[in-house]
């Protein structure tokens, strides 16, 4: 199953999208510009091997909602995301209003 939602933050809207696999949810809350992701997200990958595409991206780890994922701390953020003052250890809410 495949949820999709918008959230608003501050103003500005995000889009929330979960994906039920087995065994797994895939948590994802977006926007143009970026996005913040459940631990399924490699950042070392992003930052090395897709480092000219200059994703804006943030992981979280341990999260099992899209609640979980805009209010637990980002375990890791890519170059990029550093970029726009988004760092390791600031929530997702955080990161994505520095996003716009």
């Amino acid at each position: 199953m495949i949820d999709l939602s918008p959230i608003v933050l501050e103003g500005h809207t995000f889009l929330a999208v979960t994906v039920k696999l087995p065994k797994t949810t895939l948590l994802v809350v977006t926007n143009d510009k970026g996005y913040i992701m459940c631990g399924a997200l490699d950042v070392g990958l992003l930052n090395e091997k897709l480092k000219d595409r200059k994703i804006i991206a943030g992981r979280a780890v341990g999260v099992k909602t899209i609640e979980q994922l805009l209010n637990a701390p980002l375990e890791s953020v890519t170059i990029e995301a550093e970029s726009l003052g988004i760092q390791k250890g600031m929530t997702g809410k955080e990161a994505l209003v520095k996003m716009v």
